[in-house]
C-alpha cells in the first residue's frame, strides 16, 4: 500500500448505484497490483478509467465480473457490490453473473460463425430455441450497437468480413444481446482507425441510457468526450475520482493534474 494522496468523490445522495467496490485489491502471486480500491458507479452514467501503463486500472476493471479468476496465481480480496450481493463472494455463479456485467475487449475479437450466430451464440447456450425470440434479439442488440442498417441483409455471412469498426460494434451487440445491467470496456477504440473510433463512441453514448458503462481508455479525448465520471489509476491506487469535467479542469491531486496535461504516463 503506499502514502499516495487521494481524493474520491461521493456521488450526489440520489444516485443510484449500479455497481460499486469496496477494498478491492488484486495479487498476482506476492505482488499487489490493485491497492485496496472502492469505488461507486453510478446507474447509467459512463465512467472513464484512465492513467499510464501498469496503473491497475485494466486490472480493476477486469476484476469486476471476475475476468482475473482465469489467470494463475491471482488472487482478488475485499467486495464487489452489485444488487446487495458480494460477486467476489464464494460459491457465486460467474457464468449467471456475467449475464448481467458483460465484456467488450480491446481487441474485437467476433466468433469464426455468422454475424447472426455471434449474436444469438450466448443465448442459445443459455437454452434460448425460440426463433422469434432469437431473431429480435439480433435486430435489437445490433440497432442498439448502431450497426443494423449496415449489415441486416448480411446476418448469415462471416463477422469476421467485417471492418474492424464494425467487428467492435458486433461485439458490442453480442455483448448486450444478453441485456446485462452493466458494461464492460477494455480500451474498445484503440485498435481502430478514428472513423471507427467516432462510430463506437457514438454507440456507447447511445448505450447510457440503458446501460451502465465503465470503461478503460488511453485516450484523454475520449474519457473527456464521452465519460460522465473518471477514476485516475496511477501505481496501483485509485489517486482521485470525481465528475470528468472536474478531472479535466479542476482536478485535486497534482498527479492527477500532471496526467491529464500529458506531463508523464
Amino acid at each position: 500500500m503506499t502514502n499516495q494522496e487521494t481524493f474520491i468523490r461521493e456521488l450526489p445522495q440520489d444516485a443510484e448505484l449500479a455497481l460499486s467496490t469496496e477494498d478491492l485489491r488484486v495479487f498476482y502471486g506476492t505482488k499487489e497490483a490493485v491497492h485496496g480500491v472502492s469505488l461507486p458507479f453510478e446507474r447509467y452514467k459512463i465512467t472513464a478509467l484512465i492513467g499510464p501503463s501498469g496503473s491497475g486500472k485494466s486490472t480493476f476493471l477486469r476484476s469486476l465480473n471476475r475476468m482475473n479468476d482465469t489467470v494463475d496465481g491471482s488472487r482478488v480480496t475485499g467486495k464487489i457490490m452489485y444488487r446487495d450481493l458480494d460477486i467476489n463472494a464464494k460459491g457465486i455463479d460467474v457464468y449467471e453473473m456475467r449475464k448481467h456485467i458483460g465484456m467488450v475487449f480491446q481487441r474485437p475479437n467476433p466468433f469464426a460463425k455468422s454475424i447472426y450466430d455471434n449474436i444469438t451464440f450466448a443465448l442459445k447456450r443459455f437454452g434460448e430455441k425460440d426463433k422469434q425470440v432469437l431473431d429480435e434479439a439480433v435486430e435489437t442488440s445490433l440497432k442498439q450497437a448502431a450497426l443494423w442498417d449496415e449489415v441486416k441483409d448480411k446476418l448469415h455471412q462471416s463477422a469476421q468480413a467485417l471492418s474492424g469498426g464494425q467487428q467492435q460494434r458486433l461485439c458490442i451487440a453480442r455483448a448486450i444481446a444478453m441485456q446485462p445491467d452493466v458494461l464492460l470496456m477494455d480500451e474498445p477504440a484503440s485498435a481502430l482507425d478514428p472513423i471507427s473510433t467516432a462510430a463506437v463512441e457514438d454507440t456507447m453514448m447511445q448505450l447510457r441510457d440503458k446501460y451502465t458503462i465503465i470503461i478503460v481508455t488511453h485516450n484523454m479525448q475520449q474519457a473527456a468526450r464521452i465519460s460522465d465520471y473518471t477514476a485516475f489509476f496511477y501505481n496501483g491506487d485509485c489517486v482521485e475520482y470525481d465528475e470528468t469535467r472536474r478531472i479535466f479542469t479542476r482536478p485535486k491531486i497534482q498527479a492527477t493534474d500532471d496526467y491529464v496535461a500529458g506531463h508523464f504516463g
